[in-house]
C-alpha cells in the first residue's frame, strides 16, 4: 500500500531521486527519464479522457484508456525497480505478458471498426483524437528511452515491458482514429500539397 502523508521530503534537492530499491540516481538518469516519460504519457491520456468521458459514444474507449492509465503505473513501478536485485524483501511489480495480450485484444477490437488507411493520419479531428495523438507521441518517446536503457548491459528492462510500451502507443494511434468517428473523420496527409 502506498502512503503519502508528506509530499516534499527535501531529499531530491541535490538533483537526485530514489528508485524503488532505495538506490539514488540523478534526476536526469535515463531510467528516471524513462519512467518519467511514461508518467507524462499517462497525464496526456488523462487530458484525452476529459473528451472521451464527456461523449457517451466514446464510453468503451474511455474504459480502455482508464485501464491503460492504471497499467502505466504498473510500468512505472517496473521501471523504477531494476531487475536483478533479489534482496528487496518484497516482490517487485512487473508488466506481464497478459497485460500485453489485453492491449493487443483492445487494439484489434477498436481497429475492427476502422476502414483501412490509404494515407498517413495527421494529428487532429476531434478534441479526443488530437489529445490521443499527443499521448501517442509521448508514449513513443518513453519507448525510445526504454529501448536505449535496455541496450545498456547494466540496465535491464523486461521483454514484456518493452512489448507493452510499444503496444500502448499502437493502441493510442488506433484510439485516435476510433475517436474520429471511427476513422471517418481522420485528417489525412496529402503528399506534397504545399509544394
Amino acid at each position: 500500500m502506498v502512503v503519502l502523508n508528506k509530499i516534499y521530503t527535501k531529499t531530491g534537492d541535490d538533483g537526485s531521486t530514489a528508485l524503488a530499491t532505495g538506490e539514488r540516481r540523478a534526476k536526469h538518469d535515463l531510467r528516471v527519464a524513462a519512467y518519467g516519460t511514461v508518467d507524462e504519457a499517462n497525464a496526456a491520456i488523462g487530458l484525452a479522457r476529459l473528451a472521451t468521458a464527456a461523449d457517451p459514444g466514446l464510453g468503451e474507449l474511455d474504459a480502455i484508456l482508464g485501464r491503460l492509465q492504471n497499467d502505466l503505473f504498473d510500468l512505472g513501478a517496473d521501471l523504477c525497480t531494476p531487475e536483478g536485485d533479489t534482496d528487496l524483501g518484497w516482490e517487485p511489480l512487473r508488466i506481464s505478458q497478459a497485460q500485453v495480450e489485453r492491449l493487443e485484444a483492445e487494439i484489434d477490437r477498436l481497429n475492427g471498426d476502422l476502414q483501412p488507411l490509404r494515407s498517413f493520419v495527421l494529428p487532429g479531428g476531434t478534441p479526443a483524437s488530437a489529445h490521443l495523438h499527443l499521448a501517442r507521441t509521448v508514449m513513443r518517446r518513453a519507448e525510445r528511452h526504454m529501448v536505449e536503457l535496455a541496450g545498456r548491459s547494466d540496465e535491464p528492462v523486461s521483454t514484456p515491458a518493452l512489448k507493452f510500451v510499444n503496444r500502448a502507443s499502437d493502441l493510442l494511434f488506433v484510439a485516435g482514429r476510433w475517436a474520429n468517428q471511427k476513422g471517418t473523420g481522420d485528417v489525412l496527409w496529402v503528399k506534397g500539397e504545399n509544394r
